[in-house]
């Protein structure tokens, strides 16, 4: 056998995609999202540095940095992870999950301050029998 034997593999240089126009609009896409959501934080902070902030005009800022962030979500998802270039069935196995965990995360924060608005109102030592049901206080009287 010869010391130059060929391996039994089959080896291909990559092939290297030329076209990254794509990526390159995409990559220009979350610049400038960015670069407005910091234009957004950067408005917020100087409201805020202000005697009397607006806060309608605060809130619908922040509702736009949302908004502008779930655009870059969906752009990095759908590019850069490849999920825009699946079948819909797949691309649903990880939406809808997705979608659900964000809906528990915003029942828990409100379940979280209403309990906590109630646990503020009814403090315990104004709680008295009037509150009780009534065969509890006969049983109460009587000890």
């Amino acid at each position: 056998m010869s010391a130059h034997a060929s391996s039994p593999e089959i080896t291909f240089h990559p092939e290297h995609a030329s076209g990254t126009g794509k990526i390159w609009k995409t990559f220009w896409l979350l610049s400038v999202i960015t670069i407005i959501e910091l234009a957004i934080g950067l408005a917020i902070y100087n409201i805020h540095k202000g005697e009397h902030p607006n806060a309608s005009l605060v809130l619908g800022f922040k509702g736009a940095v949302c908004i502008l962030t779930l655009a870059k979500a969906y752009y990095i998802v759908s590019i850069f992870m490849h999920l825009g270039d699946e079948i819909r069935n797949f691309m649903m196995t990880i939406i809808v999950p997705l979608c659900l965990f964000i809906w528990f995360i915003a029942a828990f924060l409100w379940d979280g301050t209403s309990w906590r608005h109630l646990r503020n109102r009814y403090n315990r030592i104004e709680v008295k029998t009037e509150h009780v049901a009534p065969a509890s206080k006969e049983i109460m009287e009587k000890h």
